[in-house]
């Protein structure tokens, strides 16, 4: 059967987002010097390698069966870069490096997959994009969406990763300049009392992960929400008053991690000859004021105790990002537009953040500002499934295996955060001892 205009449209337009999540991949992997491939920037992850192969290993894996009707060439690779979450038990990987295979291997092995994916979706270009493929009902363009943005997920979370490897093992690239803005004025903004609506309605037909949906109605009440991110600036004044130092503000099993590992401060912070620097992807700065800090949701909830507030929840984050004084409710803080480089610093358009306040036309109608990009914000939201959750047939795992109270949800987004990701009713989440994410928060007091 011939596609009508609307379904090769929406065919057209999948096939052109997977080659733009490529691109995005291919160009972050460039940037890693030819030796450095081995390497393990963070100890709790796999090596550089690992997600080399694992980006075409996943697509490979969840279309090859389900959608494109394939049989694979090279299984034992498939299930050697099937997965990459967190190693089971909160343990550190054991692997070797006689355990991958080489690089020219495994950049054939990408090559390849690439090569039969793309063949199989222009034969596929005209099927029916909305219809159910098999016994789990999922249909050829959801399971693109999870391809296009599992990649994109991995082109952030890959920055973290490559933003701990010494700087003399990457290849600096798009280095920019120093945004100049007045100094900030931080201020608390009162939020009355509201209604927010948090996740997906399924009958909306518009893609989002599992943990998305399903749509329900919170009423929050009346609270008051830094204007701003707090700054390397106010962090610092935490740290200089001993707050790493003092069990008070930590609780007792943030404290025990801060022990066991010597945590003394941030960790995209340096200190040299009594002063501080901040890395940044390519290079070591002076620790910019008007920056935003990025720490652990441990370091932040300690700095919330000691300056005698809290961590916001997800529906009062919503209601400060998405609210209205009348009632109503916006898809992004700034309005329904789309999202816009002039509106904050997004969807790959800087390697590093901004000042706090270098972008007003973002603000919420609120005049809450920075809520989208330039730092993912903590909320001291458990991460858990919203009522009517339904785990996705094809990808069982993906929220499920983190209902487990001891991870939080994040909201907002960085500077590596792609645009499709910045919905209203997307949820990050990360352990709390974890100090890699591009993630800030605010504070809130009721």
């Amino acid at each position: 059967m011939l596609a009508t205009e609307r379904e090769d449209g929406v065919a057209r337009g999948l096939l052109r987002r997977v080659a733009e999540a490529r691109t995005h991949s291919d160009e972050l992997f460039s940037i890693v010097r030819e030796g450095s491939f081995y390497e393990r920037p963070i100890p709790e992850r796999h090596r550089i390698v690992f997600y080399l192969g694992h980006l075409e290993a996943f697509d490979w894996n969840l279309l090859r069966e389900r959608m494109l009707r394939l049989s694979s060439s090279d299984p034992e690779l498939d299930r050697l870069f099937a997965f990459g979450i967190d190693p089971v038990g909160g343990g550190l990987p054991t692997d070797q490096l006689a355990d991958w295979p080489l690089l020219a291997e495994v950049r054939h092995y990408v090559n390849e997959i690439r090569g039969k994916i793309d063949d199989s979706l222009e034969k596929f270009a005209t099927e029916e994009w909305d219809a159910p493929l098999g016994g789990d009902e999922s249909s050829a363009g959801a399971l693109l969406n999870v391809a296009i943005e599992h990649r994109l997920m991995h082109v952030e979370t890959l920055a973290y990763m490559l933003h701990q490897l010494p700087l003399d093992h990457k290849i600096a690239v798009n280095r920019q300049g120093a945004i100049v803005r007045p100094a900030v004025s931080h201020a608390t903004i009162e939020i009355p009392a509201g209604n927010v609506t948090l996740g997906l309605a399924r009958e909306s037909g518009l893609f989002g992960w599992d943990n998305e949906f399903e749509q329900h109605n919170v009423d929050v009440p009346a609270f008051a929400i830094d204007k701003y991110p707090v700054t390397n600036e106010q962090f610092l004044n935490f740290v200089a008053t001993g707050g790493y130092e003092k069990e008070q503000w930590w609780k007792p099993e943030d404290w025990a991690w801060k022990q066991k590992h010597g945590i003394e401060h941030p960790a995209f912070w340096r200190r040299r000859h009594g002063q501080w620097y901040f890395v940044t992807m390519f290079d070591e700065i002076s620790l910019p004021s008007d920056w935003p800090v990025y720490v652990s949701h441990a370091e932040a909830s300690a700095y919330a105790r000691w300056a005698g507030k809290a961590l916001p929840t997800e529906v009062q984050w919503h209601r400060a990002a998405c609210g209205t004084p009348e009632g109503s409710e916006r898809c992004f803080p700034w309005g329904n537009e789309r999202a816009d480089s002039k509106l904050g610093n997004f969807d790959f358009r800087s390697w590093d953040p901004a000042p706090v306040n270098a972008f007003p036309r973002g603000d919420s109608a609120f005049g809450v500002s920075c809520m989208l990009g330039n730092g993912w914000e903590w909320t001291s939201t458990q991460f858990a499934a919203f009522e009517g959750f339904q785990a996705f047939p094809f990808y069982p795992g993906y929220s499920a295996n983190f209902f487990d109270g001891k991870h939080y949800v994040l909201k907002g987004g960085s500077a590596r955060t792609a645009a499709c990701m910045l919905r209203r009713s997307f949820r990050n989440w990360f352990q709390p001892h974890y100090q890699y994410v591009y993630a800030g928060f605010r504070c809130v007091s009721n």
